[in-house]
């Protein structure tokens, strides 16, 4: 969250706003005293969430999974059990292995 003073938020109103607009929310305060909010309107446009994906990505707080990864492993066959296995016993012998 920003915190802008008045004369801060009079100066600079635009690129608040613009910060504001990018999802961010600005605390405004007189003094070290709150004495308002600006906040993004909700909105569920693609576009919004779009715009603020890439920047977490820009920023390096995110990374986008890759797509053709995940395509390969769900097109892949599962294995098959061995004829006779317990397939209940080897899930707990996993688990108790810590696996």
């Amino acid at each position: 969250m920003k915190i802008a003073t008045i004369s801060q938020t009079k100066n600079h109103l635009s690129a608040l706003l613009d910060r504001v607009r990018h999802g961010e929310t600005v605390l405004i305060v007189d003094r070290d005293r709150p004495i308002a909010r600006l906040e993004p309107v909700a909105t569920v446009r693609k576009s919004d969430s779009e715009g603020r994906l890439a920047r977490l990505e820009r920023a390096g707080l995110l990374r986008r999974g890759d797509r053709s990864l995940v395509d390969k492993i769900l097109r892949q066959r599962p294995p098959k059990a061995r004829p006779g296995a317990d397939i209940v016993e080897i899930l707990l012998a996993e688990r108790a292995e810590g696996r």
